[in-house]
């Protein structure tokens, strides 16, 4: 094992703010040859009337094309010719302007805009490219549209998984709860939907919502339903036989709605109730709002979850923060690697409070103590707060979901996991949304600053072959492929170790390093990037980077960053190309690992055992298939690495289909 230098991680603010990389090679030694010759600066004329006169032309010519042309001629539309070879119906097919949907209704925006600026062609899709997108071995509906997941539970024996769903389209709208069910979290049963908008007071949609099972084995679902005047109200609904452990048939309680926006609060900001934890002989849920720009937690008591009062003061709140929806609030165990019920509070407990971001769409959690009897959550780091310090994912991860899992005494983690194309490619698959898979959630003993998430250990029932590499020196500047035959479902896990003379040897190497905005794994630095590239094809003309890559002050500090590059994951243009990414903490004696699970159009990253994780969608057009390819590289000036361990699974499919009725 390498020895690493004594590196105490510094806090800093965010670093994983989303900006595109432009589409560069990975090495310079390897770019093509181009014409990089610009056209000649054009003499300006000092003419004034002949600019004037250009101008009005201008001008005459944008009327007529505004006032004389059929604007809904101009939906693009892609057509697929008989041998299955994709064309553009007209040579104007262009990106139209993004519906920003769910905004006017009050939630966060369900639309993505996946490049910005006028002009941009949609890709031509074909039908194979399209289907190959749907993920083996994640949770997705067989159609349509899904976001968050709502009442996650274990109950007789099954998990249960509810879920926001439009069951007439792959956009968002008609928000339905879908229900499916498994035996492992991996394997799943779709049954009847559970509940549906049908009532005034969840007309525009049955929203985001939590289960709490209660000490005498009943349920009580806790749910956000849009009125038919689009206010935020809480709503409660039972499963209509617990001795079915489907839970099949749901009815929602007569005198609905339980809850309404209290004075100060928006008819819009005032959603996605928590489980529910006891303290003494009564019951707390916890609700996001805001204050204008302040993001802030309500916090609700009751006996029989039919009535309730608001208690005084907030839980907690964070300036600047925004709207605060789907909050989270659960004990992890800083002692014990078991997870925690709901209601746990204590010596050796510490408490997440997890909020998604409206105004940014991202999700961020803070450790801190709970004082059940002033009502409060302090956190451990002020400089750490929610919205301010770290996230779950520094990816594609939103609106998560925690519960406990009695069965097996651990907490695990949900999360919508929203596409990254054109809602004009997801019309067409028929289909948006998947979920990640589900992930242990526990306390970093050794950091004491973070959680660890790890994908539950179910997944790797669906582990078959397998290729391992030992000891493989990858030089600066080369790239290594692999030879695992088709690349497109794996269970990646690698063990690395960074040249331990050019670690000590390098003075001071790139302090100022972000993974958003240092050229993604095309910028070359003494320690880094290094990594794996995933979802190549064979000349690597699309290919998605996952790395670290190690930043050494003056003082001998190091900081490590474990990142994303999408910048080379598609020849297409109307899909997002990101960089994502974060300081991850790597404390003495550890060697650099990574956890990568690739599933067609999902990659999900963990550095660390989990300390620092990304997840992203990735759409190529080559790379699918039987051309999809893995490789090691090593794009550092100085230093060499060697992957001490490289273990390789491919994966089978999940099972996903309807319960058998």
């Amino acid at each position: 094992m390498v020895e690493m230098m004594k590196n105490p991680f510094f806090s800093f603010p965010d670093l994983e703010n989303e900006y595109p990389s432009s589409y560069t090679p990975l090495l310079q030694d390897q770019i093509s040859k181009q014409d990089h010759e610009r056209p000649r600066n054009v003499q300006q004329t000092s003419n004034k009337g002949l600019l004037l006169t250009f101008s009005l032309f201008i001008c005459i010519a944008f009327v007529v094309v505004f006032t004389g042309s059929d604007h809904s001629s101009m939906s693009p539309v892609v057509v697929i010719d008989d041998d299955n070879r994709p064309s553009l119906s007209s040579p104007s097919e262009k990106l139209t302007p993004i519906i920003p949907r769910g905004v006017s209704e009050g939630v966060s925006e369900k639309s993505f805009h996946p490049v910005s600026g006028d002009g941009i062609l949609l890709f031509p899709w074909s039908t194979n490219m399209l289907s190959w997108q749907r993920t083996a071995y994640h949770f997705q509906p067989q159609k349509n549209w899904m976001n968050d997941p709502d009442g996650p539970m274990f109950y007789k024996g099954w998990y249960h998984l509810f879920y926001q769903y439009n069951p007439d389209a792959a956009v968002w709208g008609n928000i339905t709860w879908g229900h499916s069910v498994s035996k492992d979290l991996i394997n799943w049963l779709d049954l009847p939907f559970a509940m549906v908008p049908d009532h005034w007071y969840d007309i525009n949609g049955v929203w985001t919502g939590s289960a709490t099972l209660l000490p005498d084995g009943s349920i009580v679902m806790i749910y956000t339903g849009s009125t038919n005047e689009s206010v935020q109200v809480q709503n409660v609904a039972f499963p209509a036989n617990l001795s079915d452990p489907l839970l099949i048939d749901w009815f929602k309680y007569s005198g609905n709605p339980v809850l309404v926006p209290p004075p100060g609060i928006g008819a819009k900001d005032f959603r996605d109730p928590t489980t529910a934890l006891q303290v003494s002989d009564k019951w707390r849920i916890v609700i996001g709002s805001r204050f204008n720009t302040t993001g802030i937690a309500l916090v609700y008591e009751t006996t029989d979850f039919l009535s309730y009062k608001l208690l005084d003061g907030l839980l907690h709140e964070v300036p600047t923060t925004g709207m605060w929806e789907c909050v989270d609030f659960y004990p992890v165990s800083t002692t014990a690697a078991n997870g925690l019920d709901t209601s746990v509070n204590g010596p050796g407990v510490k408490h997440v409070l997890k909020a998604s971001l409206d105004d940014t769409k991202k999700d961020y959690y803070a450790l801190g103590t709970y004082d059940s009897e002033t009502n409060t959550w302090t956190p451990d780091d002020p400089e750490l707060d929610v919205g301010i310090g770290i996230r779950y994912d520094y990816g594609k991860y939103y609106a998560s979901k925690t519960f406990y899992d009695q069965n097996k005494k651990r907490r695990i983690l949900w999360s919508w996991i929203g596409e990254t194309d054109s809602e004009t490619a997801d019309i067409k698959k028929r289909w948006s949304g998947v979920q990640g898979i589900p992930r242990v959630v526990t306390f970093d003993k050794k950091t004491k600053t973070n959680v660890l998430q790890w994908p539950v250990q179910e997944v790797e029932s669906l582990r078959h072959s397998s290729v391992e590499f030992d000891k493989v020196k990858v030089e600066a500047g080369s790239i290594i492929p692999l030879d695992v035959g088709t690349a497109t479902q794996l269970d990646i896990i690698a063990d690395l170790e960074i040249d331990s003379k050019a670690l000590e040897g390098t003075i001071e190497a790139d302090v100022i390093y972000n993974c958003s905005t240092s050229n993604g794994a095309a910028g070359r630095g003494a320690l880094g990037p290094f990594g794996l590239l995933v979802l190549a094809d064979e000349s690597r003309s699309e290919q998605t980077a996952i790395y670290f890559y190690v930043a050494k002050g003056i003082d001998g500090h190091l900081t490590t960053f474990f990142c994303t590059d999408k910048s080379r994951s598609s020849k297409a243009n109307d899909v997002g190309k990101e960089v994502y990414g974060s300081i991850v903490p790597v404390l003495d004696g550890e060697r650099l690992t990574m956890r990568i699970l690739v599933d067609h159009s999902i990659t999900e990253a963990f550095a660390q055992k989990g300390r620092t994780c990304i997840t992203s969608r990735v759409y190529p057009t080559q790379a699918i298939d039987g051309a999809a390819r893995l490789f090691l590289f090593n794009n550092a000036t100085q230093a060499s690495v060697t992957v001490t361990s490289l273990k390789i699974w491919h994966m089978k499919s999940a099972s996903i289909h309807p319960y058998p009725l």
